[in-house]
């Protein structure tokens, strides 16, 4: 994948001055330099699965009345965000085929305005998922410690203004990012914004998990049944999952920030970047595993799912 390229700057780091390419061929010759060779057929296909799942998501929260609240809207929200990065994903894979197999030619100018749109898709979506995830965060701990005030806090009208405000914001931060895609500063403060909802994430539902030992606690020792044990591990399990599929599909994504930042001529971090093609991959794999995590288990939204998918409307 290299004709239309999302985020050129991941991709090419290192070529922003003549006496870094001596590095790059220095480690270019390292096996372990050449990066993985990913076929765009498997970028299609993990595409169009995202693309699916999600929009199946949606579509089941638009039908069912009964998931018309604020959790479910910020649920959906996160699905058209996954579904924006199965969408970039799917366009800029299709162009390359095409343009691989002679199928369609276009002249370079047109190609770069549509990098350029690409890429502030990407963007543009990358900055909502994870400002999603972090306002489920927040929305379930509302429902957690503030229950009998929840629907006075969380308010629809507050809902609707809060996913306003994301898409508006992500879609503004985005436009920043590709106008300026080269500035250190830029860079730092999107590594600055995935550390602060990893942190906010790490520190909501582990009070939470603190919170829930708590009460099993006390329900243990008051009904004298040995359910604390079971229950805490099958809660610590949970909270494992959420956090490690965040930091593990996220982070090596924006650790490559961090390098470009820090030492984008080292030849370690050359090496790192010829990986980019994996770290997109984990990012769709994120779009994949979200639903399973967000929005399947939840009993109504999958009853009304099958009610979907057997075009029962």
């Amino acid at each position: 994948m290299s004709t239309l390229a999302p985020l050129r700057l991941l991709r090419e780091p290192w070529n922003t001055s003549k006496g870094n390419q001596s590095n790059v061929t220095s480690v270019g010759s390292s096996t372990w330099c050449q990066g993985l060779n990913i076929p765009n057929e498997f970028f299609l296909t993990l595409g169009l699965v995202s693309l699916v799942e999600n929009l199946l998501v949606v579509a089941a929260i638009l039908k069912n009345r009964n998931l018309h609240s604020p959790m479910y809207y910020f649920i959906c929200c996160l699905a058209i965000s996954d579904m924006l990065v199965s969408i970039s994903n799917l366009v800029e894979t299709l162009f390359m085929l095409l343009m691989e197999h002679g199928m369609l030619v276009i002249r370079a100018s047109i190609v770069h305005h549509m990098d350029n749109v690409i890429d502030m898709l990407t963007c543009s979506s990358v900055m909502s998922s994870l400002s999603f995830q972090g306002v489920i965060a927040v929305d379930r701990y509302i429902t957690i410690f503030y229950a009998l005030r929840y629907h006075s806090i969380m308010t629809l009208q507050r809902a609707v203004v809060t996913m306003v405000s994301i898409w508006l914001a992500s879609t503004v931060s985005s436009t920043i990012f590709i106008i300026y895609y080269r500035n250190n500063a830029i860079l730092l403060c999107l590594i600055s914004f995935f550390v602060f909802m990893l942190v906010l994430m790490l520190v909501l539902y582990t009070h939470m998990f603190a919170l829930a030992r708590h009460h099993l606690r006390s329900m243990s020792s008051q009904q004298k049944q040995p359910i604390y044990h079971r229950s805490s591990l099958k809660g610590a399990v949970t909270l494992t999952i959420l956090l490690g599929v965040f930091f593990i599909c996220w982070g090596p994504f924006f650790f490559q920030l961090f390098l470009i930042v820090t030492c984008p001529t080292n030849p370690f971090c050359i090496c790192f970047f010829s990986y980019f093609n994996l770290f997109l991959i984990l990012i769709i794999i994120s779009s994949v595993v979200d639903p399973l995590i967000y929005a399947f288990r939840s009993q109504e939204l999958r009853r009304t799912l099958w009610e979907v998918v057997l075009c029962s409307w």
